[in-house]
């Protein structure tokens, strides 16, 4: 259980901050930036529940929000003794292949009742679906800075595929929410020419 009493430390005045080993990073470094860019993620999708009324569509994004913060604890929490091992412990919290599984499984569901798409969509239609949808886009950039932390440092491959299979759950939940599909805004390639 996590336990805050005080706020702020001062401690990252200098523009450094702690990792979940102790250790210390730039505020600036690789890690940290996708570490952002998944809290901003989880942010943008605590802003579209307050319009996503379906509430098994509204469970799938509780379950996303809470396994966003399981994410940014895995990419803050350093390989131990330097080597790729990424096994989930007591004492460490690691995405698994069971959460990247259901986003696959819910994916499936949810396209099941879609009609195949005949072009681009564009965020937009109801109010649920562009909150998603601009989640996702946010969502896709957590995943280009994850991507450019692990070429500096080792990260959980389980953590990169989440992240990258989410922005497809997001993009079809999207459609789920526009009415099946039927409220899409398509794109019309050149229409303005």
């Amino acid at each position: 259980m996590v336990k805050l009493n005080k706020i702020y430390t001062r401690t990252g005045d200098t523009g450094d901050t702690g990792l979940v080993d102790g250790s210390r990073v730039s505020k600036s470094d690789a890690r940290m930036a996708a570490i952002g860019d998944v809290d901003e993620a989880n942010s943008a999708i605590g802003v579209a529940l307050q319009y996503v009324t379906d509430d098994g569509h509204r469970a799938m994004l509780s379950r996303v929000q809470n396994e966003l913060f399981d994410l940014g604890a895995d990419l803050a929490t350093p390989a131990s003794d330097g080597e790729a091992d990424f096994e989930a412990t007591e004492m460490t919290l690691r995405v698994t292949a069971e959460q990247v599984a259901r986003l696959e499984a819910e994916i499936d569901a949810m396209n099941d009742d879609l009609e195949p798409l005949t072009s681009f969509i564009l965020p937009g239609g109801d109010p649920g679906a562009a909150q998603i949808l601009l989640a996702r886009a946010i969502v896709r950039r957590a995943e280009r800075a994850a991507v450019a932390a692990a070429k500096e440092v080792p990260l959980n491959p389980l953590a990169l595929a989440y992240i990258n299979r989410l922005s497809d759950h997001l993009f079809v939940l999207g459609r789920a929410i526009n009415a099946g599909g039927e409220g899409d805004v398509l794109w019309k390639p050149g229409a303005t020419r």
